[in-house]
């Protein structure tokens, strides 16, 4: 598959992160967003972990400024009508995640793929909003993007060989290791992950610290990061809608969402977004 443009729909942490990882891999990239002015909030953002990036002595300053040419911002989807891929990042929201691809569908040109970075939405559901959902596929990324190496690729039950192929070669292409997914809430890796950040919720409500249960987890299981201070960075809402989707698809009650969890984003306490969740910020 020849990729000589791609195209990221989303400008937040998720989508500056793709589009970050597209431009280190030499891709030329198109960052759009509802408006330029956010696409070029993300933008500065990933300017800003670039020049980290230089003075962490891991690129050069010519590496940094040769990725951000390829970068471009837009406010309107018809900017990137002749990208090979598109990825989408919106946030998690089926309705917002629809009305993107039957928008997508009518623009972009037809040999594209159309990946979706749900992580842990219905590939398929998602599709059914493209007239053509043969070529929709879920590509998981996950956070920090350029740092984690992994992506799921995630095909819908239309979703056709060849926009599976395509997949794999983008993401092998931009240096990502990839694995197929199951369409089922939470594929593969937060099936696994999330009931374990619950546990940790669940182990706060009954009255021990957040930092016992980070550093636990940390130094017992050789974790860069705390199950509580990773489920601050995501966002303890993300982690909510993930979990309530898991266990409703798959009705078992060990993926109930804790109370504790569902008390703190009634309350506003987001995690680092927020300014406050397990930690304050």
């Amino acid at each position: 598959m020849c990729i000589s443009k791609v195209m990221v729909v989303g400008a937040g942490i998720m989508g500056s992160g793709i589009a970050q990882t597209c431009i280190e891999h030499g891709l030329n990239t198109l960052l759009v967003d509802i408006s330029k002015e956010y696409a070029e909030k993300g933008a500065g953002n990933i300017a800003h972990f670039l020049q980290r990036k230089v003075e962490k002595g891991k690129i050069t300053q010519e590496d940094r400024e040769a990725a951000l040419k390829l970068l471009q911002t837009s406010g309107s989807y018809e900017d990137g009508k002749d990208a090979d891929v598109v990825v989408e990042a919106a946030t998690e929201n089926m309705d917002i995640k629809l009305k993107i691809f039957a928008q997508l569908d009518d623009i972009v040109n037809e040999d594209a793929i159309l990946c979706t970075n749900t992580s842990g939405m219905s590939i398929t559901k998602i599709a059914s909003a493209a007239k053509r959902p043969e070529r929709v596929v879920g590509t998981h990324f996950f956070m920090p993007v350029p740092a984690m190496r992994l992506v799921e690729i995630i095909p819908g039950i239309l979703t056709s060989d060849l926009s599976e192929k395509k997949a794999f070669e983008f993401g092998q292409k931009i240096g990502k290791t990839t694995v197929k997914a199951p369409d089922t809430a939470g594929f593969l890796v937060n099936r696994i992950f999330e009931p374990m950040r619950n546990e940790a919720i669940y182990l706060v409500m009954e009255g021990n610290r957040p930092e016992d249960v980070d550093q636990a987890m940390k130094l017992g299981c050789n974790w860069p990061m705390g199950p509580l201070e990773l489920a601050d960075y995501t966002g303890l809402d993300t982690l909510l809608a993930s979990m309530t989707k898991i266990y409703e698809e798959l009705g078992d009650p060990k993926y109930r969402p804790c109370p504790l969890l569902k008390k703190m984003v009634n309350a506003g306490m987001l995690g680092k977004k927020s300014g406050r969740g397990f930690y304050q910020y």
